[in-house]
């Protein structure tokens, strides 16, 4: 029997254990996609207790605790933080193949160097250890970051933001992790929230263009991007439904803008019709700025009517989604390869049948210069687990080329979420073992190092340009 999460965790055969301790073990991160606030990091945020930092905004957690009937005033109320952790311990022991109870593990062995287990009992031996530890400057948000061994991160940004916090940890010099806006320009996209007007708003103020019709939002967003170009971008991101496709001409969604920014009501027809002519235009402005176009699908949210007027968006209350029409999403990128102007595109979708459509469809539009310049994203949200990374990397490899993916990104709000990036190497690197193991690839140590070391961290570095050597 092995140790509980000891050296060797996840890796089952010496081949395992010499790509993952020689190769994979000592490559830095390159995080480009989370939610990390680049606030917190400007300022080099520091945590009064381990419950700030691991249950403060983790709705993963939050979902388990609800499941093993914690009451909400522990979770997200106004109970004392000691009292919420001593719940999270007690709901973490029972959560047995829940990647939970590794990433959970992984953080404190990593970043606390507790090396034994955490539950009901031993919540106050683990509450004292990690509390004395977050008091020291070694763990400040920013030392975090170092001591993850992280090069570059990409936060998530809204286009109306105005970037000064970047701007402020790009002019401290004593901070040398770079720290890039990503740009997320979903309220623009949504025409049928109820805060769309309201939106378009505040994104004329900033711009300086009064939105009225089609061409005003294209111009007020085109120099948003160059803003946010101005700043380093060179990612984009959409949270979307499904990848849909619902072609009109430009007139027709000018009038569907129009009624709407009026107060006029639109079907679901024009919403699609809206949704699709503006995505394809901001594909061919990612492809014209060289940024790469990440398009996150597969979620039905905010599902639970009653707790969402208390808490509001992302408190634990998603599930995926299994309404993605694959004819759509080819058809969508079909009509952005027939204007020469594909951009580098990610695609995630958060229901785990989606993988082969993802991959076929994927290798349709592929082509030279750029090296898989579609990729089928990291095993997403309630896939970023031992189960959903192999079966998403065994899709990729059996449809693509698995040499070529970009690897993992953390998709979190919390700082010591790094932890994640070694649990997936462990995975990646039993995963490539097992068919050298089993003589379906031959064990050729030039060529084993260069797909580690690229999957982990090389792949990205070349795939989005960033200003980074690689290793």
């Amino acid at each position: 029997m092995k140790k509980f999460m000891g050296k060797n965790f996840l890796l089952e055969s010496e081949t395992a254990k010499h790509l993952f301790h020689d190769y994979a073990e000592k490559m830095p991160i390159l995080d480009y996609h989370c939610h990390i606030s680049p606030k917190e990091i400007a300022e080099d945020r520091r945590f009064d207790n381990i419950t700030q930092v691991w249950l403060g905004g983790d709705h993963y957690k939050w979902r388990i605790m609800r499941a093993n009937g914690v009451d909400e005033r522990y979770i997200t109320g106004d109970a004392p933080d000691r009292e919420k952790f001593q719940k999270w311990a007690e709901t973490l022991e029972l959560a047995i193949g829940n990647p939970l109870y590794h990433w959970s593990h992984l953080e404190l062995q990593r970043y606390f160097g507790y090396e034994g287990v955490l539950n009901g009992e031993t919540a106050e031996e683990v509450w004292n250890l990690c509390n004395e530890k977050l008091a020291q400057p070694s763990m400040s948000a920013r030392n975090i970051i170092r001591q993850s061994g992280v090069t570059l991160l990409c936060t998530t940004d809204d286009p109306v933001d105005s970037l000064e916090w970047h701007e402020a940890i790009k002019a401290d010099e004593s901070f040398e992790v770079q720290v890039l806006p990503a740009w997320r320009p979903d309220k623009a996209v949504n025409i049928e929230k109820p805060t769309f007007a309201e939106y378009l708003a505040k994104l004329s103020e900033v711009s300086g263009v009064a939105i009225e019709g089609l061409e005003d939002l294209k111009k007020a967003l085109c120099a948003r991007l160059r803003f946010f170009a101005d700043h380093g971008c060179l990612v984009s991101d959409h949270g979307i439904e499904y990848v849909y496709y619902q072609p009109a001409d430009d007139e027709t969604v000018d009038a569907i803008l129009r009624r709407r920014l009026s107060g006029g009501e639109v079907s679901e027809q024009e919403c699609l019709q809206y949704k699709t002519a503006l995505l394809l235009w901001l594909g061919q402005q990612y492809a014209d700025l060289g940024w790469a176009m990440q398009l996150h699908y597969g979620c039905k949210r905010d599902n639970n009517g009653f707790m969402f007027p208390k808490l509001g968006p992302d408190t634990g209350y998603d599930c995926v989604n299994n309404y993605a029409p694959s004819a759509q999403m080819a058809d969508f990128l079909n009509a952005l390869s027939q204007t020469g102007k594909m951009p580098k595109t990610i695609l995630y979708s958060l229901n785990p049948q989606d993988n082969v459509n993802i991959q076929t469809i994927m290798g349709c539009f592929q082509e030279g210069p750029v090296v898989g310049k579609l990729q089928h994203g990291s095993a997403w949200w309630f896939n970023d687990h031992k189960t959903g990374m192999i079966e998403q990397m065994t899709t990729l490899a059996n449809e693509g080329v698995l040499g070529n993916f970009i690897g993992m990104l953390t998709d979190s709000r919390s700082f010591l979420s790094y932890t994640r990036h070694e649990y997936f190497r462990r995975i990646m690197c039993n995963l490539i073992a097992g068919w050298v193991e089993n003589g379906e690839y031959p064990c050729d140590e030039r060529v084993l190092e260069k797909i580690v070391k690229g999957i982990c961290y090389n792949n990205a570095v070349r795939y989005f340009g960033f200003d980074l050597e690689q290793r």
